[in-house]
């Protein structure tokens, strides 16, 4: 009895402190020993990427190791191979598994945000395959009219296109809203709003109902907060106008 209770104790501990910390556990088939894998960031100026750790390939495996502060997008740098791996960097067991010959069909999975993520994608890629469908069967018909200056072709392959536009647009917002609206962990919901409130013409209310249902853990996020205070300046945009922001120290993140 007391083997079982320590053994139920240890994978209680266990369990408890991959929490604490990330894993990731990454394959890549075909590349020599010795490459270099770079995890990467945004960085401060949130207009490029910065390096953040390294390790190298063996026999076709990787691991990179610590400890996220919060969920946030990252990528991996392949040496040698064109693209980036993007993924959610948080705290667990990650696996990534690269091919690096399309690199878009790389593999992420084993957290909650990366789960979500990639489930998301796909969702999303449902709703925009009838504009992609459209663009790849009439590509011909467009650069044979273009040649041949068929304004008439032109004309009519456009709106065509125009209107298939709209409704996949509209498909998408509706995909987006609804997401955030059922997924109050997701880091993805708090992405959502923040691109909504960035969007002149969006319904405010909508956007802070949905913030509000969000979960703490959520709101404490980057997305999450700049929400939060893009909300305020929203209500108060005279005192947000007003307000002198505090010199940044070099080097200091945002």
């Amino acid at each position: 009895m007391k083997k079982i209770f320590f053994l139920l104790s240890a994978s209680i501990l266990l369990m408890s402190c991959n929490k604490d910390k990330y894993t990731i556990s990454g394959t890549i088939k075909g590349l020599e020993n010795g490459k270099t894998i770079i995890l990467e960031t945004q960085d401060e100026s949130g207009m490029g990427l910065k390096s953040i750790d390294t390790v190298k390939v063996e026999n076709g495996k990787f691991v990179f190791e610590g400890k996220a502060l919060e969920p946030a997008f990252h990528t991996l740098q392949i040496e040698g191979v064109q693209g980036k791996v993007p993924f959610i960097l948080e705290n667990g067991d990650i696996s990534i598994e690269v091919d690096k010959d399309s690199i878009q069909k790389s593999k992420v999975s084993g957290t909650y945000n990366n789960d979500e993520y990639v489930k998301f994608n796909e969702e999303i890629k449902v709703i925009q395959k009838k504009l992609m469908d459209f663009q790849t069967k009439n590509m011909q018909a467009m650069n044979t009219a273009q040649q041949t200056k068929d304004t008439a072709v032109i004309n009519s392959l456009m709106q065509e296109f125009s209107k298939i536009q709209e409704e996949v647009g509209n498909a998408s917002k509706a995909k987006y809203i609804g997401y955030a609206e059922t997924h109050p962990k997701a880091l993805i919901s708090a992405l959502i709003i923040q691109g909504m409130l960035n969007d002149p013409s969006a319904d405010t209310k909508k956007a802070e109902s949905i913030y509000n249902e969000f979960d703490e853990s959520l709101k404490n996020t980057k997305p999450g907060k700049a929400i939060k205070t893009k909300l305020g300046e929203m209500k108060n945009p005279a005192a947000a106008g007003a307000m002198p922001q505090a010199p940044v120290a070099p080097g200091a993140s945002n």
